[in-house]
């Protein structure tokens, strides 16, 4: 039985076209080893190591015409037809101009990285690197093979109508939250459950209560106590400059483990900021600061802190989120475009700048009903 589809495996004979795959054996594991983050995750790259070393057959690349009567015809032989994965794996470099169009080629290929499934793992780790060797070109510079989505302890199908539409969930908590759960709840790489319940808490802990409610409190504060206008920071004290601290450990942190394809590890990185500014304005108080007008000086520095961690927040999670950043960003950030600010900006605790008007900001986060 086929262990994806539950289907009975049937063995069949014609003669067809082959792709001498095992040549190329030494060849792949040199590759690997001269690039040993070329598949990723880990656990990925030991398995297509594995399979290569085991030895690697030559692979049919056509059908019969007898046996199919559609797909795309093998370019020497129109009684055959070519395997339709060996012809998907060439799209790749044939839409990115390899034909036809050179420069296009050159600033396209190789590719950075391949996002794939791993049940298609070993096509796009083994077969198609061979493919681009034969041709004289170079593999992409890595290939990650991502988990798969589970319900009931198995994989995401409509076949067994076991899937889930995007729009079931997008519908009752928005396209921001579907991303940033999916992003941070299930390590990318491995599989992972899916279930409302871890979903509907996640979105009310972490986004309505943690991100968005130390967004909209912020704001509401600067407005209530310097009628909207960012106010100047004075002497910093050791608390407002350990806020400082973990928000450059933070951006440093997310920009490594982005590089090294780890999403959840980097939003995890930046999610230690949004911790630090709700205990930071916790301690702080500065509603307790407002009541009195010597505190001044102390409560417009707080304020300013908290601001420009937020915006530093804003940057952190756009890729994630760009929708309730985008929003964030306008309001405290007004005439600046959130898409042109750099990562590395985000540490550099000048993104507000002292007497702005702050702009409205609508609840990032609404509260879902069951």
């Amino acid at each position: 039985m086929c262990a994806i589809h539950s289907k009975p495996v049937e063995k069949l004979n014609e003669t067809n076209y082959f792709f001498k795959l095992s040549e190329f054996q030494d060849k792949l594991l040199a590759h690997y080893e001269a690039n040993p983050t070329f598949i990723q995750p880990d656990s990925a790259r030991n398995e297509v190591v594995s399979f290569v070393r085991s030895g690697l057959s030559d692979l049919s690349i056509s059908r019969s015409k007898e046996r199919f009567d559609w797909g795309i015809d093998i370019p020497w032989d129109d009684s055959h037809i070519t395997y339709v994965w060996f012809d998907a794996l060439l799209n790749y470099v044939t839409a990115a101009g390899w034909a036809d169009d050179p420069e296009k080629f050159a600033s396209l290929w190789p590719a950075d990285i391949q996002v794939v499934g791993k049940d298609i793992l070993r096509f796009h780790a083994v077969i198609w690197p061979a493919m681009l060797m034969a041709a004289g070109l170079q593999p992409p510079r890595q290939v990650f093979g991502h988990g798969w989505l589970l319900v009931g302890g198995e994989k995401m199908s409509k076949s067994k109508l076991t899937g889930i539409a995007p729009n079931q969930i997008t519908d009752q908590f928005g396209s921001d939250a579907f991303r940033y759960y999916f992003m941070k709840a299930i390590g990318f790489g491995s599989d992972g459950s899916f279930s409302w319940e871890d979903l509907n808490a996640r979105y009310h802990a972490e986004l309505a209560n943690g991100f968005g409610n130390l967004a909209s409190r912020t704001i509401a504060m600067v407005n209530r106590y310097f009628e909207g206008i960012v106010p100047a920071a004075s002497e910093l004290a050791a608390a407002d400059e350990q806020v400082m601290s973990v928000a450059k450990t933070a951006v440093s942190g997310a920009e490594v483990a982005i590089d090294k394809v780890q999403i959840h590890d980097a939003i995890a990185k930046a999610w230690t900021l949004v911790d630090e500014l709700n205990n930071y304005i916790t301690v702080q108080e500065p509603w307790v600061l407002a009541k009195d007008e010597a505190n001044r000086d102390r409560l417009a520095t707080v304020l300013n802190t908290a601001l420009q961690g937020i915006a530093s927040l804003s940057v952190l999670f756009a890729p994630i989120m760009p929708k309730s950043t985008s929003k964030l960003f306008a309001a405290i950030c007004p005439g600046v475009d959130l898409a042109s600010v750099k990562i590395q900006q985000a540490a550099d605790w000048k993104l507000i700048s002292t007497g702005t008007k702050l702009g409205d900001l609508e609840v990032l986060f609404p509260r879902v009903e069951e």
